[in-house]
């Protein structure tokens, strides 16, 4: 090794070297680079391999990091007979990262071709590990299932064939290739148990290994392996692609002691599969398992509380820890930095959490996926119910919850405690006091204060109603400023305060008569066009008969002057599209649908339905709940016909095909409007939409 590495002039190393400096000033521009690219890339032709073999590599590899395609071919081609045994080297195992990484498809293909047979021994190896999971995170889903099948059986190193099925799961591929179960078992275990000696366990194909042996094993063999598994993720942890580059051994060494310090279960949140191995351990580990796990993340909920993955640990931390103690920890360093939960768009998650558990409003059905995840064999010991049946069938804002917490505790009881005798309840109804007015207005930051202000689900915070009435008032006088006094929007006619504060007088009575007495009282005239008719029309529509009364005779006479425009159809159809997507299975027959659709054409024709509201702007009167409000003519043309051609409830369709029929008989002056009758658009449209699900389909590869 040093005979090859005196190969290497040193006037050359230094003339690298301070390209390479170049390359990385801060005020080089892209010209600039590029011509020291090419400069530094001239110098070491033909000397690629000696120059990848010695220190100089990080040369090579800012190199292969900034230069075009073009440059970048002829170094994969001198390299690639020679990659495997770069990726265990640890100055070229950085340069092996950055080739594959700027590699094209055929390149990348034939580089994990040159990987058959050679898996196991890389992800043994604590430095050839990052290449082989490198190429596993850029991998297609294929090449992810050849790679992992590699580590479930010897049958798969030694005949490449048996890695080209298409099956997806283990379990497919045991039964079609006729394996043995016990000996995939046995193998696996093997694998795992080399990797967790040599403390190799922060890599996202480690962790996809792991899962899929804990999906076949049995429940002893499960728990063995989540047993052993927690120490490692409850430790800190060293990895080392962390260091690379010049200068490593300088400001990148405090990086690593600092890093050094963290536990291993932050880090491997920053992937899907971290965060399935993370929620395995929490939920089927013991209970010795669990403390271990809270007392590990002292200092760091706040680094996974603000992560996208990390949030849904955090929530699922809250959910299950029964030791008051532990929790108690959790919530009191979630206070310490609460504002900037609240307006961070993951951070506010274990926050509404607690006052509306498991909500499909703030969760995505992927979300709720994850939260529910568990091993097959250890379902018995889950602390979260599984009903994800109704969360495909929902749309993604929800109104109800479709997971329920089945704690051994009380789950109103739960909230008490970690909200009201935590105090903090306190600290965040103070902080919405302060803040009504950002809060309001902010996209992540209304959720939070809706939830705090109608109290919870189910009024769960009945003991603490005096400060809710003080956040009741906050928000009132808020809205109760003229318009003149507003830097920003004023409340009623914000986008997202507008319909936040008209879902609070839907469901909170108690802040709805707050609002009237001091914001509308006398005043509604004002706010009775524009966005801000949105909130005066709540009042008619509250399911609340005392909302209703309170606002009734003053609305009645903006009503009869035509200042305001009706809004009590508004509620009818919500209530409707509720009833339509919770009784999909009913159908009428096809006099009913056309004397409802006759109804609601009348409707549109009179004016009650107002579906025109410019020259160009549209909006579709069927469809409250939907974010787009605003249609050209052509948009909504196209989304009353796929509406109205869809699987969907009988009203639904019947509505939307009255649409139609009102946009081809009553607007035909509307500029986009052609002289083709919609029949004939519709059988175009629908067809041209069949054509590019047919062509999809047919380009799509197996295995997707």
């Amino acid at each position: 090794e040093m005979s090859e590495s005196r190969k290497l002039d040193n006037n050359l190393v230094k003339e690298l070297t301070m390209l390479c400096v170049k390359m990385k000033y801060h005020n080089t521009t892209t010209i600039r680079r590029c011509r020291l690219v090419t400069e530094a890339l001239r110098k070491m032709d033909g000397k690629y391999l000696e120059i990848a073999r010695s220190p100089t590599a990080c040369v090579l590899q800012s190199c292969v990091k900034w230069c075009s395609q073009s440059e970048r071919d002829p170094v994969f081609v001198a390299l690639q007979p020679h990659l495997l045994d770069l990726s265990c080297d640890k100055y070229s195992c950085f340069l092996v990262n950055y080739i594959i990484k700027g590699a094209s498809k055929e390149q990348f293909a034939l580089f994990i071709s040159s990987l058959h047979g050679h898996v196991a021994s890389l992800l043994f190896h604590t430095i050839g590990v990052s290449v082989v999971n490198c190429a596993f995170r850029l991998a297609t889903l294929p090449q992810k299932r050849s790679l992992l099948l590699e580590l479930y059986s010897t049958e798969f190193q030694l005949f490449k064939d048996l890695t080209e099925q298409k099956s997806c799961s283990l379990l497919e591929t045991i039964s079609k290739l006729g394996l043995q179960k016990s000996s995939v078992l046995q193998h696996m275990a093997t694998v795992i148990q080399t990797v967790l000696e040599k403390g190799i366990v922060e890599y996202s194909i480690v962790h996809m290994v792991i899962l899929e042996y804990l999906i076949i094993a049995d429940k002893t063999s499960a728990l063995d392996m989540i047993h052993q598994l927690v120490p490692h993720l409850t430790r800190g942890t060293y990895a080392v692609h962390e260091l690379s580059g010049l200068n490593r051994l300088s400001t990148k060494s405090k990086e690593k002691e600092k890093r050094s310090s963290e536990p291993l279960l932050i880090r491997i949140m920053q992937t899907k599969e971290g965060l399935k191995l993370g929620l395995v351990c929490l939920k089927h580990g013991r209970e010795k398992d669990r403390k271990r796990i809270s007392k590990c993340l002292k200092g760091q909920i706040m680094k996974l509380a603000l992560n996208g993955y990390g949030c849904l640990f955090v929530i699922c931390l809250l959910s299950i820890v029964d030791d008051t103690e532990l929790y108690t920890e959790v919530v009191d360093e979630l206070t310490k930095q609460l504002k900037e939960l609240i307006f961070d768009k993951n951070g506010r998650r274990p926050l509404l959490q607690l006052f509306h558990p498991l909500c499909s409003r703030y969760l995505t059905p992927s979300d709720l996926v994850f939260l529910n995840y568990n091993v097959p064999s250890l379902v018995s010991k889950v602390n979260l119910d599984s009903k994800l049946d109704d969360v495909a069938d929902k749309e993604h804002g929800g109104s109800e919850d479709t997971l329920v917490a089945s704690d051994s505790k009380d789950l109103i009881k739960r909230q008490q405690e970690l909200l009201v005798k935590s105090e903090l309840y306190e600290v965040l109804i103070e902080t919405c006091i302060e803040n009504v007015g950002e809060l309001l207005r902010t996209n992540f930051g209304k959720d939070v204060l809706y939830e705090v202000a109608v109290g919870g689900k189910n009024n769960f915070l009945e003991g603490v109603t005096d400060r809710i009435h003080v956040l009741h008032n906050a928000i009132a006088c808020d809205a109760a400023r003229p318009r003149t006094d507003y830097i920003d929007e004023h409340a009623f006619d914000n986008y997202h305060s507008s319909p936040i504060i008209r879902r609070m007088i839907f469901d909170c009575p108690a802040f709805a008569a707050t609002l009237w007495k001091k914001a509308l009282q006398g005043k509604c005239k004002l706010y009775a066009d524009g966005f801000s008719s949105m909130v005066v029309g709540a009042y008619l529509e509250s399911p609340d008969s005392m909302v209703k009364d309170l606002a009734k005779s003053e609305l009645q006479l903006l009503i009869d002057g035509g200042i305001l425009k009706p809004q009590e159809h508004k509620a009818e159809e919500e209530k409707s599209a509720m009833e339509c997507s919770s009784d999909e299975s009913s159908e009428l027959s096809d006099t009913d649908t056309g004397y409802h659709a006759k109804k609601a054409y009348k409707d549109l024709k009179s004016g009650k339905l107002v579906a025109r509201f410019g020259t160009d702007r549209f909006r579709c009167p069927f469809c409250p709940e939907k974010k787009k409000l605003d249609y050209r003519y052509r948009e909504l043309v196209q989304h009353v016909i796929v509406m109205g051609a869809s699987k969907r409830p009988w009203k639904v369709r019947a509505n939307h095909r009255a649409l139609a029929k009102h946009l081809e008989t009553d607007h035909t002056d509307a500029p986009g409007s052609s002289s083709m009758p919609l029949r004939q658009a519709e059988a175009l449209y629908l067809s041209k939409i069949k054509r590019s699900q047919a062509g999809a389909r047919s380009t799509c590869k197996p295995g997707r």
